[in-house]
């Protein structure tokens, strides 16, 4: 494997100085005059040049009739462009010494015989010029810290820490939002589409050594190099999870999988049993992915599957420790010197055993700050997983109570998020314990908003909180059984 990402054919793809692009134009509509625009508003700084046949000017940029009139040899050529002429094209990149490229065009292995013929001649273009390209049939890259972009669309949100390879362009385009609501976000994004000499595994080498990556994800429809798949996997699970979608192991799947990209899928048991000998996570839908991602990047190592749960009301508190326990995770009894000293912020009508009820609290300090640090303190406990529940209207009503102006009352309340949320960054930073939460509330709600930001992963319902975080054990788990595999294979 090697060792930094300059070593690696896609490092001038993921980071170019400079761009071709074939198929921008003045009609901002056109898919390729989009790619160029979402790079620029991304920031890129290197030169982008425009190659059109007819315009002189391309969206206030210098445009050229042809590649071999550019002043200089771009490091990446960007090709929208008819099927029928995207071979010349790139005929013409290679005699102009480009040696990366994207193909974003269509009409290619996925359509058909012809198609496959067309994709065959790229390929003994690519040969002939050493040019590595992704595609065809995708969208590119996303890499938000060298400021590049050929997706439809913009960027959302700050650069983050997981790293993608798909064989879906619209995976990365369709999670920007997703994922930026989230304060997460992608370091680099890669659409392999027909994969012709640019593939899954390539790519997993990049985002391995890639400094930026914390995790990998994988949106899988076919794996074109089996044995080559599992040693790199082998080789980053150790210091990097990766966690995987596979698509084609039903018989819907692999016809969409056929059609998309004209992959060839295999049986769902053996890309189980696969990403199971590899220490792969295999996530069964696109949202549990990004979960498990979320953890993974964001959280700690846990010593265990301990999980003590917090709630202000019995049924969360319940059903949260019931999906726990159905996915492998174990609720311990608490320490008596934990329940010694819970006792003074548990009223009569609670339980302070594990899950702690408190069903009602005066002081929001207590659920949010003295009773999470007792319950992060007691030995037998690995994870703290907490039910929010602020409804705005109720802090109002507080807020009364107490006697705040009418008019103080909103920003009062933010004061109390705010702090609500600084308290539990503090929670984060000074434990070595993955804190985790759960509503059933909207997840606009400020409270939610307020954890996420200080980094305390916040889900809609306890099943995505209870299976996210049994997969963040689960990997710890794979790589020690990894790690001891290979260290006995080297005996």
């Amino acid at each position: 494997m090697i060792l930094s990402i300059e070593e690696s054919p896609l490092y001038r793809v993921a980071n170019p100085r400079s761009i071709a692009f074939f198929g921008a134009s003045n009609n901002y509509s056109a898919m390729g005059s989009m790619l160029m625009t979402s790079t620029r508003e991304a920031g890129f700084a290197g030169p982008i040049y425009p190659v059109h046949p007819k315009d002189e000017t391309i969206q206030g940029l210098k445009s050229y009739r042809a590649v071999a009139d550019l002043p200089e040899t771009p490091d990446l050529a960007v090709i929208v462009l008819p099927g029928r002429i995207v071979a010349e094209i790139l005929q013409a990149c290679g005699e102009k010494g480009i040696r990366q490229a994207i193909i974003v065009s269509g009409g290619f292995k996925e359509v058909g015989d012809d198609g496959i013929q067309s994709e065959q001649m790229l390929l003994e273009i690519a040969e002939k010029y050493g040019i590595r390209l992704l595609g065809p049939n995708c969208l590119g890259v996303a890499n938000p810290y060298a400021k590049i972009a050929t997706t439809p669309i913009s960027i959302e949100g700050d650069p983050g820490y997981i790293g993608l390879a798909s064989q879906s362009g619209s995976f990365i385009v369709q999670m920007y939002n997703y994922l930026a609501r989230n304060d997460i976000g992608f370091s680099t994004a890669f659409s392999v589409g027909n994969q012709l000499n640019v593939d899954l595994v390539d790519c997993m080498e990049y985002l391995a050594v890639c400094p930026h990556t914390r995790v990998i994800a994988l949106y899988i429809e076919s794996i074109n190099r089996g044995a080559d798949f599992i040693n790199m996997a082998k080789s980053i699970i150790p210091h990097k999870p990766i966690v995987a979608l596979y698509v084609g192991g039903s018989e819907t799947g692999r016809r969409a999988a056929f059609s998309h990209t004209g992959s060839m899928s295999g049986p769902d048991h053996i890309y189980d049993a696969m990403f199971k000998q590899c220490g792969i996570i295999r996530a069964h839908s696109i949202t549990e992915m990004f979960d498990i991602c979320w953890l993974l990047g964001s959280m700690p190592q846990p010593a265990g599957s301990n999980v003590a749960i917090l709630s202000h009301s019995g049924g969360p508190g319940a059903t949260a420790a019931d999906i726990c326990g159905r996915v492998g995770l174990h609720l311990p009894s608490f320490t008596a010197k934990t329940l010694e000293r819970l006792t003074p912020y548990i009223p009569n009508t609670g339980n302070a055993n594990n899950p702690v009820d408190l069903t009602f609290t005066r002081d929001i300090r207590d659920f949010f700050l003295k009773i999470p640090q007792i319950l992060l303190e007691d030995e037998n406990i690995d994870m703290l997983l907490i039910y929010l529940f602020m409804p705005h209207d109720i802090m109002k009503r507080r807020m009364r109570g107490i006697g705040i102006p009418e008019e103080k009352i909103d920003e009062t309340i933010n004061e109390i998020i705010q702090a609500t949320g600084d308290i539990a960054g503090e929670l984060r930073q000074n434990y070595n314990k993955p804190v985790v939460g759960f509503t059933f509330r909207s997840m606009e709600e400020p409270i939610n908003h307020a954890f996420i930001k200080k980094g305390v992963p916040i889900f809609p319902n306890p099943e995505r909180a209870a299976r996210s975080m049994r997969a963040l054990v689960q990997y710890y788990e794979n790589r020690e059984h990894l790690t001891t595999t290979v260290q006995k294979e080297k005996q």
